[in-house]
């Protein structure tokens, strides 16, 4: 690689190399035990997770999805998606911040040159941190793309702006998307630290406070040509990398749902009270309040297992690209995606229904569990996963391999 694409933001100790997918889980549920603590104070204070991201990036997960070619795990989607959901039910956007890094070595698993993979691959199992600069604001349509790689000599010239850029403020390496000459979408991987690249933190929005998923501003930098790469590859033919980026997107929204689900457990029946008119004692014997728990512990387990069967497909889409299943994979991720949102919204709304009116205390922030849910929840919103299975059920129909499904 170029001496451009070698440049280093910062210097720290490589990562421990995670070997199987048990270490992965085992991985992640010690570092969920860390980043818990402090999580509803971060979210009603709005302090950004620098120490959190840190801690991930020491733990050996961002390394884990590596192929094992390049001396990664490659562990399986369904492990993948356990480890993004155990995360993000200890605190929701430290979780959703590495999305984009798994779905970054994926693109560069389909679509980079093998120099690109061997020095990119590398530093991620040494523990660095790739984020995204993709989405438009101001466009015609959501995905439209303004910013355009110039040809400058051996390279390429970039300008442009970027919204909803999740995790650049936390990353060591920034995916700036664009088209280039050809007028076709490419990824321009480059330092974080690079001169005229700028990342602001005007995320203001009332849920995933803290995954600062604010402005990048590329004012004309400069990126060697074996830095860019060809993204466009991964959509000529059907393969999963949608399937994956929605994936891990689903596996958010059911740590949320668990978090909601384990703190309303928690607060019926060691905080809210009986009602003498019914003869109930405590909260926890009420025959409704039982029933509406067990019904929201069946769309958990329910969206778990989808979850599971849905990494699943896209496992079996990697290791046998085909047409057949891809699309498998995309309708079994869209109705992941269907039941893990409406576990996240429900729970989050039952923790107030059953626990009680005291549960609502501002001091308790536990609404952050429903602002959350409601935030993320309408990153590709549902009603078109419910169009494209229905579509292909009822036309066999899906959309165009693309970032959404």
């Amino acid at each position: 690689m170029s001496r451009v694409v070698r440049l280093a933001g910062k210097i720290r100790a490589v990562s421990p190399y995670l070997a199987t997918e048990d270490q992965a889980i085992e991985a992640a549920k010690a570092l969920a035990l860390q980043i818990a603590q402090g999580s509803s104070f971060r979210d009603r204070e709005r302090i950004l997770p620098h120490h959190e991201m840190e801690l991930v990036a020491q733990s050996g997960l961002l390394g884990v999805s590596v192929p094992a070619d390049y001396g990664g795990a490659d562990i399986s989607n369904p492990f993948l998606a356990e480890v993004i959901a155990i995360l993000s039910e200890a605190d929701s956007s430290v979780g959703q911040i590495p999305q984009n890094h798994f779905y970054i070595l994926e693109a560069l698993r389909l679509a980079g040159t093998e120099e690109q993979k061997r020095y990119f691959f590398t530093r991620a199992l040494a523990g660095e941190h790739f984020a995204n600069a993709l989405a438009e604001a101001g466009t015609k349509a959501a995905g439209d793309m303004e910013t355009r790689l110039v040809p400058d000599g051996p390279g390429y010239r970039i300008t442009g702006r970027k919204y909803y850029s999740t995790g650049a403020l936390f990353a060591d390496w920034i995916a700036i998307f664009g088209l280039d000459q050809h007028n076709k979408l490419v990824m321009a991987i480059v330092p974080r630290e690079t001169a005229g690249l700028e990342i602001i933190d005007d995320w203001s929005g009332f849920g995933q406070r803290t995954t600062a998923s604010g402005t990048v501003i590329i004012d004309n930098i400069y990126v060697a040509a074996d830095a860019v790469v060809g993204h466009y590859r991964s959509f000529e033919q059907p393969g999963p990398l949608g399937s994956l980026g929605q994936l891990l997107h689903a596996a958010v929204d059911l740590g949320i749902a668990r978090a909601a689900f384990a703190d309303m457990i928690d607060f019926v029946r060691l905080k809210s009270r009986g009602n003498r008119n019914l003869g109930i004692e405590s909260a926890s014997a009420d025959p409704l309040t039982i029933a509406r728990a067990g019904a929201l512990a069946v769309k958990l387990e329910a969206a778990s297992a989808v979850l599971e069967r849905a990494g699943r497909k896209v496992d079996i889409a990697q290791i046998s690209p085909s047409a057949e299943t891809a699309t498998e994979a995309s309708l079994a991720v869209a109705a992941a995606k269907v039941l893990s949102t409406e576990a996240a919204l429900d729970a989050s709304n039952a923790l107030f229904e059953l626990a009680g009116t005291s549960s609502t205390n501002e001091e308790l922030n536990l609404d952050r569990h429903w602002r959350n849910a409601r935030t993320h929840t309408i990153h590709d919103p549902v009603r078109w996963k419910h169009h494209a299975i229905g579509d292909f059920h009822l036309n066999g129909r899906l959309p165009p391999p693309n970032g959404q499904f």
